[in-house]
Parts: structure tokens; C-alpha cells; sequence
């Protein structure tokens, strides 16, 4: 989280950060608990299962005192597999003024279904979820050309673009929204009701995305001794399900430690990862430039602009 405040931070402006984990929200409430947190929204990345596909919706600033409600009833609605319980749950989050509902990388086929059957999944959802759905995610960490096409699926239903991230590594989001908004709740109103958003690319969406996906995975495969005991290292913070079906940390399956592929894996992977080599790879792989043709709908800016939001 402090990676993101600091980030806007050093834009000069005032930070509100909202996280959102799959289909969990043990980060957002347990940061919640520190008095310097106290005002942290309740997020959460939801699994939506619709027809043959599944899609993933934010849900931002879920009632804290019904949030654990909340989420036991957004995980039995994914194991139902029901567009109609899809629906009502939507329903019923979209009927509380100050939450906000977010389809995140909407153009991202996440099962590799024929395309035209995932084309006609994500019509289908958005012609029946679209009036409970505030706004559609402009990925930080998803191409341009992804991002150009949600721009242009955006148009056609008449929503509004915000900024999204999918960060699971080191590096702050690449884009974020700018807001005069002095708090979360009215930030939400302004795209909510206002129909309102002003996303900004940062400049580490120029790089390329090949090289930024690579050390995403060196940020997660990566070892942090000033972490909590038990967070340190990535097979105690990578979880799998054991013979009993319950999910632990990696190495609690290896009796023996880590497998010797996965240290000589790893470690050729951290060899590959050295500075000289990613500047001669920066110069032979181009970015994204990350120009993106919006529809005259989406490319009005606003001025005298404060906080800036991200997710």
C-alpha cells in the first residue's frame, strides 16, 4: 500500500489507495485494524462465474461491519455457477450508494475460450449486469492494444474508464486516477453519479511489458528478510492445496526443503534478471507506447485536479 501512496505522493498530490485481492479481503480488513489505516476501504477482486465464462469484478468499499457477510456470500455465489445469482448479488452490492463496482480487464479471455464464445459471454453479461457495473478498468499491466479495445467496448455501452492494476509484484500501478475528491466515498460518488474519471499513465507503461511481466515474477520468486516470520521467503507465501484439501504454504509439502530444480531454476532466473542484461533486452524489445485512440467520450480532461486514486 505504501508503495502506491508513495508513488502519487511524488506526483504532489494526495494518495487514496484501495486493495483488492482475489476473492479474499483479509488484506484490506486486517490493515484496517491500525489507527493509521483506520479509513482503508474494504475491497475485494470477485470471481464471477457467467455462462461458459468467468469474469473478475471490484468491489470497492464494502460496509466493513457486514464485510465478512459479504464475502461468504460472494464465494458461494462463485461456486454456484448461476448468472441469475450472479446477478442479484450484483444487484444488491449496486443498491449500496457508496460501494463501487468495477469490470476489470474486461477484453482479458482469463479460460481461453473460442472466441467467439467468450465474445458472446462478456455481450451477454454486460447487456444483463451492465446497470449494476460503474465503470470498466483500464489495466496497468495489460497492453495497449488490450487496453485500446476496453476503451473502445466502453464506448459502445456508453461506461465510464477508471484505473485498474492486476500489480502482484514490486512495482507501483501504471496508471491511476486523478480526482478532486477529498475521500473515497466521494471519489465513488463522481463516478457513480457524475459519470466522471481522468486516468493517468504513468511512465513505466512505456516499458516493455515482456520485461515488466519478468520482474513481476522476480519481485514474487524473491526472498524479503525485513517481512514478518513466515512471509520471507516464496514458498512460505505461495499456498496449495494438501493432501487433505486445505491450503498450505508450499514448503510445508516438501519434508526434504525446496527441489533442487526449483533452486536452479530460480537462480538462473535471478542471473537472467541482472541490470546490464535488462537495459541491452530494453533495447532490442519495444514498449507499449502507450498512446491509446480514445473515443471523444473518453478523452475530456479535468482541470484543477488533487488526490489521485488507485486500485
Amino acid at each position: 500500500m505504501r508503495l502506491e501512496e508513495r508513488q502519487i505522493e511524488d506526483l504532489g498530490l494526495r494518495p487514496i489507495v484501495s486493495l483488492s485481492d482475489h476473492d479474499n479481503i483479509t488484506a484490506s480488513t486486517r490493515l484496517r485494524q491500525s489507527a493509521e489505516n483506520s479509513d482503508v476501504p474494504v475491497s475485494v477482486e470477485w470471481t464471477a462465474p457467467f455462462g461458459q465464462s468467468k469474469f473478475h469484478i471490484g468491489i470497492h468499499n464494502i460496509p466493513a461491519e457486514k464485510a465478512q457477510d459479504y464475502m461468504a456470500r460472494l464465494q458461494a455465489c462463485t461456486t454456484r455457477h448461476s448468472d441469475r445469482a450472479v446477478l442479484e448479488m450484483l444487484g444488491e452490492m449496486h443498491s449500496l450508494p457508496a460501494v463501487l463496482i468495477v469490470f476489470n480487464h474486461p477484453m482479458w479471455n482469463l479460460y481461453a475460450l473460442p472466441a467467439d464464445i467468450f465474445s458472446f459471454e462478456l455481450d451477454r453479461f454486460i447487456q444483463d449486469a451492465g446497470r449494476f457495473l460503474h465503470a470498466f478498468e483500464l489495466n496497468g499491466l495489460r497492453s495497449r492494444e488490450e487496453n485500446q479495445r476496453v476503451a473502445n467496448l466502453a464506448a459502445k455501452w456508453n461506461q465510464v474508464l477508471i484505473s485498474g492494476g492486476d500489480r502482484h509484484g514490486c512495482e507501483p500501478n501504471a496508471n491511476v486516477n486523478l480526482t478532486r475528491a477529498e475521500d473515497f466515498e466521494e471519489f465513488i460518488s463522481e463516478i457513480r453519479n457524475e459519470r466522471r474519471s481522468t486516468v493517468l499513465f504513468m511512465p513505466q507503461y512505456e516499458e516493455p511489458m515482456s520485461l515488466r511481466l519478468y520482474q513481476n515474477f522476480l519481485d514474487i520468486i524473491g526472498e524479503y528478510p525485513e517481512y514478518p516470520e513466515g512471509q520471507r521467503r516464496w514458498d512460505e507465501r505461495t499456498y496449495h492445496p494438501n493432501q487433505d484439501g486445505d491450503l498450505v504454504p508450499v514448503y510445508k509439502l516438501w519434508p526434504n526443503g525446496t527441489p533442487k530444480f526449483f533452486r536452479k531454476l530460480f537462480g538462473a532466473a535471478f542471473l537472467m534478471g541482472h541490470r546490464r542484461l535488462r537495459e541491452t533486452v530494453r533495447g532490442i524489445v519495444p514498449g507499449d507506447r502507450n498512446q491509446l485512440f480514445l473515443t471523444p467520450e473518453h478523452s475530456a480532461g479535468n482541470k484543477d485536479l488533487s488526490p489521485a486514486w488507485y486500485d
